[in-house]
């Protein structure tokens, strides 16, 4: 279906806006997937915090403009479908990915992080990057380690001293006081 005019300005809005918040982009050719397919890639994009659309590479293109996806304007070529990582830069990736598996038509062929365009090979790197709480658990235990092992450090010592355990009082004996004669 053709878009008109006023159509093509709040599709271009929209991608402006959603590309000036979102952390990565991976634009990937799509064409033989399945309606089932795009069905289920489009409702683990949602539950995954992903904006997933398919729109002319020339409205993409003049939607990025002014944001740190301009880029990828020259990589835009062919039936894209564009996925964006709101939440989390890997997830775009991972959805990608995770579909790819099933459907060898679906291939990344333009991933952009951080206003870099890298070749469509990073996806997989885009994909291992961990989530938000994988990333936040993993700075909690790299923050406890110090800790941890002062702690192990303090009982080495106290176990080379003295085994660690307090030696219990041995009893003293009380003399008899002696009447005085």
């Amino acid at each position: 279906m053709a878009l008109n005019l006023s159509q093509k300005h709040e599709v271009v809005a929209e991608l402006a806006e959603i590309a000036a918040k979102a952390h990565s982009l991976v634009a990937a050719e799509y064409a033989g997937t399945t309606v089932e397919q795009m069905t289920a890639m489009r409702k683990k994009a949602r539950e995954s915090g992903v904006f997933l659309k398919v729109v002319k590479n020339t409205l993409a293109s003049r939607a990025v403009v002014g944001t740190e996806y301009e880029v990828v304007q020259d990589a835009l070529v062919g039936p894209l479908l564009y996925a964006f990582s709101m939440e989390d830069p890997g997830a775009a990736g991972r959805l990608i990915k995770e579909f790819a598996k099933s459907n060898d038509k679906l291939k990344a062929k333009v991933v952009s992080v951080e206003g870099k365009l890298l070749p469509a090979e990073h996806v997989d790197v885009l994909a291992s990057l961990p989530t938000r709480e994988q990333a936040m658990a993993m700075l909690a235990r790299l923050l406890a380690e110090p800790a941890s092992m002062f702690a192990r450090a303090i009982k080495a010592v106290a176990d080379k001293q003295g085994g660690g355990e307090v030696a219990a009082e041995a009893p003293v004996e009380v003399a008899p006081e002696s009447e005085p004669a």
